[in-house]
């Protein structure tokens, strides 16, 4: 990477067209989001990577901060020699993406926030920092179990296991020390009091069965940032991507695709 405190990340660049790039979620892969790509390949020219400290990315020792996580973003552009990009930001993704449209703006075209974070009350908060607390003290098999509930619907989950035991596969390879200092992050930022800062157009998605990303998040982070829109998807919990690949690729080809 260009800039000395950046992680060296492993990432691809695909397709033809409108520049975007994937940022994905904690304890994900880069691949979570093949189904999307795949679908818009055709219009825009999409760059995802592993975050620092997952997939094929180094693996740098925590703690970590948002702006460890702007940096690379901020980074990886100028190696590819981007002045910017639609910056599309799932969960974890979805904190980095608000943090770099706020504070390295120039370098943003439209956001689209996927199953983000926004607003947590006082009970959400205690549970996201005990969540964190039980990860680092047990790595990722001590909370696969129920994170799964709250990543897919049970119907997705019988009909297709074979998703559900790829995407329980990838937090079980994650380095142990950075999952839990990624997760740190997922807990502790909320940049609710700055979204008003965020002045590109922005899409607001997520399912309106996720318990962690919720429609009530969702909704304040439209109303927060000007004309926001918001998309409040049926039946879906919190791992959309892997899910419902064809609804999150039309959603982003119409809102991309848009002329400001």
């Amino acid at each position: 990477m260009s800039a000395s405190k950046a992680a060296r990340l492993n990432y691809a660049v695909e397709g033809r067209g409108p520049r975007v790039a994937l940022v994905h979620g904690v304890g994900g892969v880069m691949q979570n989001w093949d189904g999307v790509v795949a679908r818009l390949k055709d219009r825009f020219e999409l760059v995802r990577y592993d975050l620092r400290g997952h997939g094929d990315s180094e693996k740098r020792p925590g703690p970590y901060t948002l702006a460890d996580f702007v940096e690379d973003h901020v980074a990886l552009l100028d190696d590819l020699g981007w002045e910017s990009a639609h910056l599309v930001g799932f969960s974890l993704g979805g904190i980095i993406a608000q943090s770099i449209a706020i504070e390295r703006s120039q370098r943003v075209g439209k956001v689209v926030l996927v199953s983000a974070i926004a607003g947590r009350t006082e009970a959400e908060r205690t549970n996201a920092q005990e969540r964190a607390r039980t990860l680092a003290s047990g790595g990722a098999g001590s909370h696969l179990d129920w994170a799964v509930d709250r990543w897919f619907t049970r119907e997705f989950q019988a009909a297709h296991p074979d998703v559900v035991e790829e995407r329980k596969r990838q937090a079980r390879a994650q380095d142990p020390a950075c999952y839990a200092a990624a997760f740190r992050v997922l807990a502790e930022y909320d940049l609710a009091d700055d979204l008003h800062r965020i002045a590109q157009p922005t899409l607001v998605m997520t399912g309106e069965l996720d318990e962690g990303s919720t429609p009530r998040m969702a909704r304040l982070m439209a109303e927060r940032i000007g004309g926001a829109r918001l998309e409040i998807l049926p039946g879906l919990k919190h791992s959309v991507l892997l899910e419902a690949p064809d609804l999150i690729a039309s959603m982003l080809a119409r809102f991309l695709g848009e002329q400001k």
